[in-house]
């Protein structure tokens, strides 16, 4: 956690954003170094007075260590720009966050994801498409990415719960508060084995307005496309989807009663080159994800050893050390080490970082091919 510190410590000073984290790791090479940086090396880099002074007084008067702590002990991850399970989609677009927090987590299979936002005053229209559209991604093997709040965002987390999904939720408060307060539950399912939620602000933050337009870039960022519902004249989905133009993500917009308030925006976006959907089919087909599920099942890789079959029971979706594979299954740590590199080169496990491995979809643990032979 020593470097993770610091990295927790530039997240909570104000006015220190990615261009500004980028800069420091480039002149100091770690944040370790730039946190004890001088004032005068510090504002060389182009730190202006006033971020230095709000550094000065994290620097000196708040208690990194004990949140720090307060972190570590939350059952929250936090992943940074150096962590190889940081969001690969996440990863590409501009100004992508140095920091998440991460409760539940991210699977392999989370890279075909799509986002579903709307308004929060949704229609019985809205709310039934909604769960028509999410039930069709889920169904094909798509995780379902939106905002946890209060109308389409909801239907759409619920929906890939019903349906036996994933689905990951972008706060715009700290992690260690879910609002609004009523879906607790829901985020709690979600932690639950089904997908995650993740943040970017610091543990305590609370969910001001200027948070959520900011949030929504995370939220397109984590996607190949987005799909928007229902949207009024101002919706927040309509930023939404000014981000995913902007991060070269596709853009999807289901029409609606020109008459209706709760589709000027989507008629609207559909307008400026919005892909319409009237089916999922027209999401699938767009972004190649059309045959997502089926692939999963014609590409299940089988065991082929005993070795295999022995290391593949013992992995999930959650990291396990190679120490710890090797403890087990019984099996010498040259020979686990090596069946490993065999197995992430036939798609079947992942190296996640500090050799630690997840397993793949497409590997199929069940398959037994006998006993490990003395």
């Amino acid at each position: 956690m020593s470097e993770l510190k610091y990295w927790l410590g530039f997240n909570y000073v104000s006015g220190i954003g990615p261009a500004k984290v980028q800069a420091l790791l480039g002149a100091f090479g770690s944040l370790e170094s730039a946190w004890k940086a001088s004032d005068y090396e510090l504002s060389r880099l182009g730190i202006d007075s006033r971020t230095l002074q709000s550094f000065n007084e994290t620097r000196n008067n708040f208690d990194l260590d004990g949140y720090t702590q307060r972190v570590e002990e939350g059952g929250v991850s936090v992943l940074t720009w150096e962590d190889e399970a940081y969001p690969e989609l996440l990863r590409e677009i501009p100004a992508a966050p140095p920091l998440i927090f991460v409760r539940g987590g991210f699977e392999p299979v989370d890279r075909w994801s799509v986002a579903v936002v709307g308004t929060r005053r949704l229609t019985a229209y809205g709310r039934q498409v909604t769960r028509d559209l999410v039930a069709g991604l889920v169904r094909n093997g798509v995780t379902v990415i939106s905002g946890l709040a209060r109308g389409i965002d909801a239907v759409a987390h619920r929906t890939a719960l019903e349906e036996g999904g994933r689905t990951i939720a972008v706060m715009a408060c700290g992690i260690d508060k879910i609002y609004p307060p009523e879906h607790r539950d829901l985020a709690r399912e979600i932690i639950d084995g089904h997908g995650a939620i993740i943040s970017d602000y610091p543990f305590g933050s609370e969910p001001e307005s200027a948070h959520f337009p900011a949030r929504n870039r995370l939220i397109s960022g984590l996607s190949l496309g987005v799909l928007v519902v229902e949207a009024g004249e101002k919706s927040g989905a309509l930023i939404t989807s000014r981000f995913a133009l902007e991060q070269n993500r596709e853009v999807f917009a289901v029409p609606g009663n020109i008459n209706s308030p709760a589709s000027i925006g989507t008629n609207r976006l559909i307008q400026q080159g919005g892909k319409l959907v009237t089916r999922v089919e027209d999401i699938l087909e767009e972004l190649n994800l059309k045959m997502v599920a089926e692939q999963a099942v014609a590409n299940v890789v089988l065991p082929e050893t005993a070795e295999e079959a022995a290391l593949i029971s013992q992995l999930s979706s959650q990291p396990v050390h190679i120490d710890e594979l090797a403890r087990l299954t019984g099996l010498p740590s040259s020979l686990v080490s090596g069946t490993l590199t065999i197995m992430e080169l036939k798609g079947m496990v992942q190296q996640v970082g500090g050799m630690n491995y997840v397993r793949l979809r497409e590997a199929d643990p069940t398959y037994n091919v006998g006993p490990i032979e003395e």
